[in-house]
Parts: C-alpha cells; sequence; structure tokens
C-alpha cells in the first residue's frame, strides 16, 4: 500500500468520525425532554421505582371578563404562568413586558391556538376584573390566549405556593406591599411544571421560548 493509498484510507476514517459526532449531536437535540418539577411520589413497580409528578392542583378565579375560570383552561395547552400585580413598582412592569414581548413572538405561529398565557394578580383587593381588563388592553393581550386572572388572596397566595411552590404573600417592606417571585412557569399539556424562567430576564424567557417548542413537538 502505497502512502497516498494510506493517507486516502486515515482521511475517510476522520470523515466518517466526523459525520458520526455530528449526526450523534443532531439526534440529541432533535429529542429534548425537558425536567419535570413539582409535587412527586416515588412508586414502586416492577421495573423498579417511578417518579410521579402531579399536576397543578384545581382553582376557581374569574378573568378580566368577569367570568369564572378553572384549571380547565390549561388542560390539553402548553401554559405559561407568572404571578403580578397592576400597581407593582417594581418587578412587575419587567415581567408584563416580556410576558407581551412573548406572546408578539407566538402570534406568528400556526401554534398559537395550542398555548395559554396566564397572568394571575396577587393582589386581587385592587386587581378587579375591569382593572385587569384595561391592563390587558395597555399590554394589546390577546385575550383569552392571554387570560389575566384575579380571585382570593388567601386561593391565589396558596395556588402560588402548595400549586407552583412559588411565593406570594403581603409585606410591610416589599415594594407595593407584597412579596411575590419573579419566576415565570411552564406547564405541559398535562399541567405539569416544566420548568421556571426569570421573568425578569430577556436571555432567559427566550429560553422559555425555545423549551415551549419543545413541549409543542412532545405533545403532538
Amino acid at each position: 500500500m502505497n502512502f497516498a493509498t494510506s493517507m486516502n484510507r486515515v482521511m475517510i476514517r476522520i470523515s466518517a468520525l466526523i459525520l458520526s459526532v455530528f449526526i450523534g449531536c443532531n439526534s440529541g437535540n432533535t429529542s429534548k425532554k425537558l425536567p419535570f418539577f413539582g409535587e412527586h411520589d416515588v412508586k414502586k413497580t416492577e421495573h423498579g421505582y417511578d417518579t410521579i409528578y402531579y399536576p397543578i392542583p384545581k382553582f376557581i378565579l374569574l378573568n378580566q371578563d368577569s367570568a369564572p375560570i378553572t384549571e380547565e383552561l390549561l388542560n390539553g395547552k402548553i401554559s405559561v404562568v407568572d404571578f403580578f400585580f397592576t400597581d407593582c413598582p417594581s418587578i412587575c412592569p419587567m415581567l408584563s413586558s416580556q410576558m407581551s414581548r412573548l406572546q408578539q413572538r407566538l402570534q406568528s405561529s400556526s401554534d398559537f391556538g395550542r398555548i395559554q398565557l396566564l397572568s394571575i394578580s396577587v393582589n386581587p383587593t385592587k386587581d378587579s376584573p375591569i382593572v385587569l381588563k384595561n391592563y390587558a388592553r395597555r399590554l394589546d393581550a390577546v385575550t383569552p390566549a392571554w387570560t389575566f386572572a384575579t380571585g382570593g388572596s388567601a386561593d391565589i397566595y396558596r395556588l402560588a405556593e402548595k400549586g407552583f411552590l412559588l411565593t406570594a404573600f403581603p409585606s410591610d417592606t416589599a415594594a407595593g406591599g407584597i412579596f411575590h417571585t419573579d419566576k415565570v412557569t411552564l406547564l405541559d399539556a398535562n399541567r405539569k411544571i416544566r420548568g421556571y424562567y426569570d421573568g425578569t430576564s430577556t436571555k432567559s424567557m427566550d429560553a422559555l421560548f425555545e423549551d415551549l417548542k419543545t413541549l409543542l413537538n412532545e405533545s403532538n
């Protein structure tokens, strides 16, 4: 075997190795799976142990049109949920701005009808349905694809803490009198938590947008 033939075979092997790595990387990307978060149990099966994650619990709230809404609003949809209040002087303007930007990106998608945005007020004593409706108009929110909700204070705080494992409670030291999370939650079509994101960060919300597309593919 001459030198040229030997080098050709080496180059073919190198090319094949590069191609296999490239294919492997691409196949890993297309099969991306998001983790689960939230309340769960570990159950023994015949094959070992399985972790069973539960969906967020049932709830009853009022939307911006004074109509009752329940967890059924989220069933079968890929949902994005944030907690805010309309006269919040700190993080809420950024949260709402990022949710509005997300809506704009999603509107051009053919899957827009499979997505639900939900913003829940943590100051329901001030945020009546009409206040929420005016707030939604200022954000150019497309309702009901982006729904705003209010309800009883205790119910909302319990939903945030027990359902979403997030923080929301009255506080004399917090701006606006309420301490609440800056996290935006991504739910799959079964209302299970699949991700938390910094709702004040463009980079984090861009990551949510990509993960949302992953869940859309997962539910096909």
